[in-house]
Parts: structure tokens; sequence; C-alpha cells
């Protein structure tokens, strides 16, 4: 089968997106497909057998990581000559939106994925106003589509909610051989903590962004003290947290990518993750991988992969203590988070990118043309 792939973030950028899409593409390769990408410039040429056609853009102004790519008649030309079976559109907002709309000049298959939660961003950059006029163009460009993945059952209900139409679910994954438990390195747990190896650490990984509410883990440092708070990954909210946090034990550590992030997993004690805009959160999943018990908000997608006082613990964003309260929990018994240890690694092993690629597969059959 041969896949046409747009989407607006790829490499050299680390977010969840570039996880899924990276590993979706070296398996589709290994199971015999071709792929065809379509991302923003600076994107490597080519990737696990799959060309990688860059598409100029701009940076957009409140997110520099991210480039607006402009659709043109060249992308339409490549896509011509490649004649795929099914176009797949991820997050279709600028360049995806060229990709919609060449599917429907060549009469082409299309498949669409959700992956972020924009509606819900919005409110986090003063333009909650515009919640309705942005659901109102998500459904113009996804119900082009014959099929629309989400990657959590709950988004599935808020994308049908707000009349989105034929959804199913795309399953999560993990790279269990890289992230496992005994990726536990002492050097890189003092390292984390700044030579206070013995301090409980904390770790949140993900982008240093308003909508991930990194805010809300400040009180962990003032209820225990000796504890220290490692934030892995970047983005354009970082300075205004140094500047938050600035007193407490909190370490800004930039992007860990391979066996470097699966090692700060694995020397953590709790990974805490504060964010209610996750469509699912790829990142605990690679936590629990470690055994590493996760705290969570009870939002979004999250609910699908972490399961309260089994892989950690899920917590109220409304109540003021609640992320401290599900910490304390977790530290509140050796044995316990022996038991929460175990159970996030034995939930994370159901879940390999193997059978979330055979599963994609399976939905591209559903509406490719015959091959």
């Amino acid at each position: 089968m041969r896949i046409a792939l747009f989407t607006e973030t790829f490499l050299p950028k680390i977010d969840g997106i570039v996880t899924r899409l990276s590993h979706t593409i070296r398996w589709l390769g290994q199971m015999g497909d071709e792929v065809l990408v379509f991302a923003p410039a600076g994107a490597p040429a080519e990737y696990c057998g799959a060309k990688v056609v860059g598409v100029t853009g701009m940076p957009l102004p409140m997110y520099p990581e991210l480039k607006l790519a402009w659709p043109h008649w060249g992308i339409g030309q490549k896509l011509r000559e490649f004649q795929p079976h099914v176009v797949h559109v991820v997050n279709p907002a600028v360049l995806g939106v060229g990709g919609v709309l060449f599917s429907k000049w060549y009469k082409l298959p299309l498949v669409a994925s959700y992956h972020t939660h924009l509606p819900r961003y919005l409110q986090h950059y003063g333009l909650g106003a515009l919640e309705g006029l942005l659901w109102a163009l998500l459904r113009a460009g996804h119900n082009q589509a014959q099929l629309n993945l989400c990657t959590s059952t709950a988004m599935i209900q808020e994308l049908h909610s707000n009349g989105i139409e034929r959804l199913a679910l795309w399953q999560r994954g993990v790279d269990t051989e890289l992230f496992h438990p005994g990726q536990y390195q002492p050097e890189t747990r003092s390292h984390l903590t700044q030579g206070h190896p013995e301090a409980p650490l904390f770790l949140y990984v993900g982008r240093l962004s308003a909508e991930k509410e990194i805010e809300r883990l400040r009180p962990l440092l003032t209820v225990i003290p000796s504890a220290h708070l490692a934030l892995v990954g970047d983005g354009p909210h970082r300075e205004q947290l140094q500047q938050y946090f600035s007193g407490t034990n909190t370490h800004f550590i930039g992007y860990l990518q391979g066996a470097a992030l699966a090692q700060a997993f694995a020397v953590a004690d709790v990974f805490v993750f504060p964010s209610c805009t996750e469509t699912l959160g790829l990142v605990l999943l690679e936590a629990m991988a470690t055994g590493c018990p996760v705290v969570a908000a009870r939002r979004g997608g999250i609910t699908d992969v972490v399961q309260d006082g089994v892989h950690g613990f899920l917590y109220e964003p409304e109540r003021e203590m609640g992320l401290v309260e599900a910490v304390q929990q977790v530290l509140a018994s050796p044995t316990q988070r022996h038991r929460l240890q175990v159970s996030a690694r034995q939930e994370a092993e159901r879940w390999g990118w193997d059978r979330a690629t055979a599963q994609l597969r399976q939905y591209y059959r559903q509406v490719a043309a015959p091959c």
C-alpha cells in the first residue's frame, strides 16, 4: 500500500505526535508499505525508508517551534506522481488543509487524525472567545475525511459532541525495549537532583508551554521541601517558568531523547503531569514502561492510560491540593510504590507500536482504493 502522510509537525521537533509518527512510519515500512511524508521544511529528507518532502513555512508567532507550512501546487504534483492508495492528514491546520484539498481534487481516499486539543489551548493564550470558530473550522476539515482517528475514547466523545463524524480509536503504543526499569542509572539520578540522589525526585517531561499548567507543580516543593523537580523539555513558556520556580529545587534539563530520556523516567520517584488538555499523553505510557508511578490530572485522554490506584493516581484539578495529596499517596510506603511500579510496567507491555500500526493499516484498507 502507498500512503501519503501530511503532518504539521515532524522531526527534528520532539513531541508526542512526532513520537507516534516516527514509530508508525518505521513499522509501515517493515510491513511492506511505501510512505511519502509532507512536513514543514527542516525535516530530514528521508526517514526509515520514507521520502520526506519539506514544505517552506514560517514560525508560529506565539510558538516559534511550530512552523506554518503553506501548501502549493508543487505538492499536488508530487502527490499525483506518488499515486497513493490513501492520504492521511495529521492535525489538519495549514499544510494539512492542502492535503485535504488535494485528496479531494485527485479523488483520493482520506483519513484524518486528531492529536492536539487546540480548542482547549485557546483559553491559555487569552483567545477563548475563538473556541466556537475553531470548532467550526475543525468540522469543515475533518468531515471531508472518510475516517477520523482519535487517540483516546475521551476525544472520540468530545469530537462527536462537536459535530465531527466517522470517528474511530487509534490505539496507543510505547517502545517497551527502550523504556524499561533496567534503564535506572545512579549517575542520572544524581544529575537530575543536582547532587542530592537521596532526595525525592519528581519528573515532568513535555513542552514548557502555558497549556501544560506546569505552575501547578510548585506546591509539591513547598509541602515536601527536600524534593527536587526535574523539568525535561523546552518551549515558549520556559522563561516565565524559570521566574516562577526561582528559589526552589527545580531544574530545567532541556530536551532528552532515547536512552537519556528512558533513564530520566527510570530514576524518578513520581512522574507528575498536570496538563488538562491531553488527547492521550504518550509520555505517561513511557513513564509507566520504566516502572515509574504517575500522578496526572483526571482529564481528557489521560483516563485511557492511567487507572487510578493501579498505575499511579489521578486527581481532580479543581482541588487545590489534589496533586500534592496524590503524590503523597505514591510515597506513602515502599510496598505501595513497588505495587504501582509493577502494575505500570505490566500495563505498558500491552501496547506495542507494531500492534498500533497493524490496526492503522486495517483502517487504511477500509477507506483505500483497491491495491
